[in-house]
């Protein structure tokens, strides 16, 4: 299933946007307050109880197909083809990413949204129903399409939709909706897949998100439709950042596959991944991104470098405790377990009022937490390094991206104009997500040369 907010204080002076403290108009304006203190009073509770249900959901699909997937593979006679199950979703999400931008920056982020819900249940559909695994994977690469094409639009909903003092809390809730699908996704996925088949894992699933779904657009309709400024002229899709777009998924998909064969003939499509991935990313993130520019740039890096050390380690961790301390997989995935509680409650602990001066502090600690995290995960490699090191080390750590990951958000949301919110949100997705799939590629290649 990823820098640092400026404030009035002086820390963050430099980051903060020219000329206005806030681009996004604040829907309590006419509003009492008292109605609408928080993001469960009157005015926002349907829509966030829908949008918070969707990504609940999304969450439970993330962690509960992951167990179904070999079952799925095996049946198929697909194992050979096992990596392209994950790979289709990634490189289709990061397409998707860029057409909901500009999709939500012209037309608002209802269109986006809905249309995402859509493709991402016909893909578990699909999948669901799959008689070879080129159709699993065709049903991967639909989901793919619907994922990117929703993180988005969420996105423009809560920049437009909430003002900005209890933006922080909604993203503390999207992180808090990952706990239980995180803990009971693999065990209900597990059970259903023994029991009734792998099958009605993908096809139970979009039954399930028509109820938030139906909660959310009318509150959407109301708050967040149609373009930005309604009295503007609508400008065109811009076609460049389309092929731009098409450029960083195939490139992506193209390192993927390199990564996966360690021999010389894979040095051609890791080139010619290459090739394709250094033009798109700086067509599509903001200039000087790659050197940590003042502002949006280093707020987009910075959560490039979060996301993707912290994902491409987690991914490997529970890898070592079997293999070189003998843990059972179930073991190793409960040692990380607590992570996901952890996250939630760093995600919690940035989203407090009183927080709201000291974000960049905030930002400092988590990535502090996560970079110490990372150094202590291979001392489990020591055999006398007791195995709850690790544990321990992990639950700070989720802890350092649950304050950082929200934070990036936040920020993101305060330095984007409203007509700007849908390609800034894409920019800050990509980022996370081409980390991930560049450092898992490499680390996925280091681990297969050793």
């Amino acid at each position: 299933m990823t820098a640092l907010e400026p404030r009035d204080g002086a820390d963050a002076a430099h980051l903060a946007p020219p000329a206005t403290d806030d681009h996004s108009p604040d829907p309590l304006s006419d509003v009492p307050l008292a109605a609408v203190e928080g993001v469960l009073g009157r005015t926002y509770r349907a829509l966030s109880i829908g949008i918070v249900s969707v990504v609940f959901l999304i969450a439970f699909e993330a962690t509960a197909v992951g167990t179904a997937m070999p079952v799925a593979a095996r049946e198929l006679n697909g194992i050979p083809l096992y990596a392209f199950a994950f790979s289709a979703y990634f490189t289709t999400s990061l397409f998707a990413m860029v057409l909901s931008g500009q999709w939500a920056d012209r037309r608002g982020p209802l269109q986006p949204l809905a249309t995402g819900i859509t493709a991402f249940g016909v893909g578990l559909l699909l999948s669901g129903a799959a008689t070879s695994m080129w159709v699993f994977i065709a049903g991967r690469a639909v989901q793919g399409l619907g994922g990117g094409l929703v993180i988005v639009a969420l996105y423009v909903v809560i920049g437009r939709a909430y003002p900005e003092r209890i933006r922080p809390a909604i993203l503390a809730a999207f992180a808090a909706s990952w706990v239980i699908p995180s803990v009971v996704g693999p065990l209900a996925s597990g059970t259903v897949t023994e029991q009734l088949g792998w099958r009605w894992v993908f096809v139970g699933i979009p039954v399930l998100i028509v109820i938030p779904l139906a909660l959310a657009i009318p509150a959407i309709r109301r708050t967040a439709s149609g373009p930005a400024d309604p009295a503007a002229a609508t400008e065109p899709y811009d076609r460049r950042r389309i092929r731009l777009a098409l450029g960083i998924s195939a490139g992506a998909g193209l390192l993927q596959y390199a990564g996966q064969e360690l021999n010389w003939l894979a040095l051609l499509p890791a080139a010619l991944g290459v090739a394709l991935l250094v033009p798109a990313v700086r067509g599509l993130l903001p200039a000087g991104t790659v050197r940590a520019a003042r502002g949006l740039p280093s707020v987009v890096l910075l959560r490039g470098v979060a996301a993707g050390s912290f994902i491409a380690a987690e991914s490997f961790v529970p890898l070592m405790l079997v293999t070189q301390r003998g843990l059972s997989p179930t073991m190793a995935g409960l040692s990380l377990a607590v992570g996901g509680a952890t996250w939630a409650l760093g995600s919690f602990v940035q989203s407090r009022p009183r927080m709201e001066p000291h974000r960049e502090r905030l930002m400092v600690s988590g990535m502090v937490l996560v970079a110490a995290s990372i150094a202590v995960a291979p001392s489990v490699l020591i055999e006398g390094v007791p195995v709850w090191t690790v544990a321990v080390a992990w639950a700070f750590g989720c802890f350092g991206m649950g304050m950082v990951i929200a934070s990036t958000s936040v920020l993101l949301l305060k330095l984007s104009a409203p007509e700007e919110a849908g390609s800034n949100s894409a920019a800050l997705q990509i980022s996370d997500g081409l980390s991930n799939v560049l450092l898992l590629a490499g680390g996925g290649a280091a681990f297969a040369a050793l």
